[in-house]
């Protein structure tokens, strides 16, 4: 099912104005804050509806009150024979309703406002300038099929074609997905469950996609309960998310990504909350050799100003499809809770590519398991003819004001002999643990720096620099390997 409802309003601001800061280590009383007012969404999100059709609700607002008006020309969904009753299929008014605005483009684009209801449809494509906008307040036969995507082979769960998503975009310029804080919800339950019985024939589809597309602006909505990933730019320029909010169960709902920019150039992704039941944000770039092939590297993005909880996963992930290259990432203002992983980049022989130029600053760990992840064998394989032999680069990795309580093993560092992470740097790390053996600072195959004093202890693997960038102590071996995965 597909809901759309709110029930809060954000006053939209353009992310170059947008001066929200979520989590600072110098502001605790800020995060308790975020926490309590969220509580009550995090508690509500962990029940799901069944059914597979798809729902869009819009609460009702008082008579006469005016939708806000972002294109030159506006329509309801009604003046295309929508019918919000909850009964009625309403993905033919969608289609219509598509078609008569992609007529608009000359003319700086339209606007499509869902009203108040309950608007059954299954899934519809957007067009080029077009603004959806949501209002306050499935049978999988429904779902087309798709070409499996080019940089990851036959298919990331079955060979062959994938189920599309609910709202897909191709090759389009200038959309506005935004509104009073309107839901979307996937109703996903029914498809976890047949993906855990193993009676799907096809890959599951994400709730919202983008392919090829550039200038793309998220914003002021809910997205809940996704099939699989829940929002997936892939092969994108110029996209911007801001305070959206996502939401699936943290257990027992896989592979619900937050956020994956997949293969895309100049993304900014800030002021959300998401919790979900898997990788908050997870950035990719392909899957060995079809990813190297295809060849579009993710690049120039910045990841700001979120609260995150992935019980079963990581906060912030980078790969492990990471074969067409990843670089020029920025993660900062970032508050994970409650997860198993903090900051995670994961990726194996047969990747190739590269992950470099990435950036943590500010980061605050609350309860978390593992909290700094770097791992070079994750060994998950489209098939078997990938390239043992194409080793991904990892290298100018930074992290920066890095701090928190209650973290098991505070840093993992896992490079190898034939992938060894390169140039790393640590600077004011102070991370409360609650695991009191020793080597909870985890290396193996690592160069780079600690500058100033940083707690725990580092690693051996590491040369010592004071705050002033003077050399205190050459490592005497990077290759030590002081890895423990039974704490």
């Amino acid at each position: 099912m597909e809901i759309l409802s709110c029930n809060w309003r954000f006053q939209f601001q353009h992310p170059r104005r947008s001066v929200l800061s979520v989590v600072s280590a110098h502001k605790a009383l800020f995060t308790l804050l975020w926490i309590i007012v969220f509580s009550s969404l995090f508690l509500w999100q962990r029940s799901s509806v069944e059914g597979i059709r798809i729902f869009l609700w819009v609460a009702w607002r008082p008579p006469g009150t005016a939708l806000p008006r972002l294109r030159p020309v506006a329509f309801n969904l009604t003046d295309f024979g929508g019918v919000g009753d909850g009964v009625t299929m309403n993905t033919e008014a969608f289609k219509r309703a598509v078609a008569a605005i992609s007529k608009f483009e000359k003319r700086g684009g339209a606007q499509l406002n869902v009203q108040p209801g309950r608007w059954l449809t299954a899934p519809f494509n957007l067009t080029s300038h077009m603004t959806l906008f949501l209002a306050e307040g499935a049978d999988e036969n429904l779902w087309p099929l798709m070409p499996s995507l080019p940089s990851y082979g036959y298919g990331r769960e079955h060979k062959g074609p994938r189920y599309g998503s609910l709202i897909h975009g191709q090759k389009i310029v200038d959309v506005v997905i935004t509104g009073h804080n309107g839901t979307i919800d996937g109703q996903g339950k029914s498809w976890w469950t047949k993906f855990r019985r193993r009676s799907l024939n096809y890959t599951r589809g994400p709730l919202v996609q983008f392919m090829w597309s550039e200038h793309i602006n998220i914003s002021n909505i809910t997205l809940m309960n996704s099939p699989f990933w829940t929002l997936h730019p892939y092969d994108c320029k110029n996209i911007t998310v801001s305070k959206v909010t996502i939401l699936a169960p943290i257990s027992e709902a896989p592979n619900t990504d937050g956020i994956n920019p997949d293969s895309c150039e100049n993304v900014v992704i800030e002021n959300c909350y998401i919790s979900v039941g898997d990788d908050g944000i997870a950035i990719k770039s392909g899957w060995d050799q079809y990813g190297i092939k295809y060849g579009r590297p993710s690049t120039n993005i910045v990841v700001r100003n979120l609260l995150i909880r992935s019980l079963v996963s990581a906060g912030v992930s980078i790969g492990s499809e990471m074969s067409g290259g990843v670089s020029n990432v920025a993660v900062e203002n970032i508050y994970i809770w409650g997860s198993r992983r903090g900051l995670r980049i994961k990726t194996a022989p047969g990747r190739g590519g590269y992950v470099t130029n990435i950036s943590y600053h500010n980061i605050t760990l609350d309860n978390v398991r593992v909290g700094i992840v770097i791992k070079t064998d994750y060994n998950e394989h489209p098939d078997d003819d990938f390239d043992p032999n194409a080793l991904p680069i990892i290298s100018n990795i930074t992290y920066d004001g890095i701090h928190g309580q209650g973290v098991r093993v505070p840093v993992r560092i896992q490079g190898s002999e034939e992938i060894p992470v390169q140039n790393i740097t640590f600077h004011d790390i102070s991370i409360g643990i609650t695991y009191k053996k020793k080597h909870v600072f985890q290396c193996s195959f690592v160069d780079g720096r600690v500058i100033g004093s940083i707690f725990p202890v580092p690693c051996e693997n590491l040369d010592r620099y004071d705050e002033h960038g003077r050399l205190v102590m050459r490592s005497s071996s990077q290759n030590v390997s002081d890895i423990d995965y039974d704490i």
